[in-house]
């Protein structure tokens, strides 16, 4: 629980006690008008559900007006205070709690924060009232926010969950509840989808490769056993793999070096000739 909210329901606890004792009109409208003076009371809703309390709606108008007020501060704000009619006058004390309470009503939306809006909405004279309202919300704890005097904006962070819920808002609220699911539903069906995808192509891609580093092996496999190959022939021809061819070559060349040799066999041949005469 928010530590200002915390404090707010027990300040307000010592007003639901004394609402048991307050068994008359005029003291049960005192009581409404002390708890919402009193410092630290920013949730109402408990009070206005005790019986004596909820007795002064059965009360004459002078009292059950008191009621009205005190919704006023569980749930309403300084517009909806100055457009009813026959609501008790309200202190300065009160004043200015219902004007900050009505600045976290108007915090929910960042195009009610402009300085032109908030001035009129809260009835308030001028822009050095508006800004000291805001700076006091902020150290009562009750938002975190900036002053934007450069675009006249008040830029909201955080709001203490002090306002209290009108009768019949639950219905609403969960059917805000159901479109922001429905909303949060589909965008996780399109990241989910957006994943699948990834994944797929992440697989293509996986697989593509795969593909290409085969046929990059099968290329380097087929140019090894070419080289390999050429290799072998090479030296089995060189180490007489072909016997009748390396016969036939050295034949070959013993008749090459015979006629190289030329006029030693033929003068041979006519020494022994002429020999052969001389007999």
């Amino acid at each position: 629980m928010d530590q200002t909210q915390q404090k707010a329901l027990n300040a307000l606890e010592s007003y639901v006690l004394l609402s048991k004792s307050a068994n008359s009109p005029r003291a049960a409208a005192d009581l409404i008008t002390q708890a919402t003076s009193a410092p630290n009371t920013y949730v109402f809703a408990e009070l206005l559900q005790t019986p004596n309390i909820q007795s002064l709606t059965t009360a004459s108008a002078e009292y059950a007006s008191y009621v009205t007020l005190l919704e006023m501060f569980a749930w309403g704000t300084w517009a909806d205070y100055t457009s009813t009619p026959g609501l008790p006058q309200l202190s300065d004390t009160q004043s200015l709690k219902l004007r900050q309470l009505s600045l976290l009503t108007l915090s929910t939306s960042h195009s009610t924060l402009t300085y032109s809006h908030l001035l009129s909405a809260l009835s308030l004279p001028s822009i050095r009232a508006l800004e000291d309202l805001v700076i006091s919300s902020i150290y009562a704890g009750l938002l975190s926010a900036k002053l934007d005097t450069l675009s006249k904006r008040v830029d909201v962070s955080s709001v203490s969950p002090l306002r209290d819920l009108p009768p019949n808002s639950v219905p609403q609220m969960i059917a805000v509840l159901d479109d922001w699911n429905d909303r949060c539903v589909q965008v996780l069906g399109e990241i989910e989808g957006q994943v699948l995808e990834a994944r797929r192509k992440a697989r293509e891609r996986r697989q593509h490769e795969e593909e290409h580093q085969k046929v990059i092996e099968r290329l380097m496999d087929d140019d090894g056993l070419k080289e390999r190959g050429g290799s072998k022939r090479g030296a089995y021809d060189a180490e007489g793999g072909e016997p009748m061819d390396v016969d036939e070559s050295l034949r070959r060349g013993g008749l090459r070096g015979a006629k190289r040799g030329g006029g030693g066999g033929a003068g041979t041949g006519g020494f022994r000739h002429s020999g052969f005469g001389r007999r």
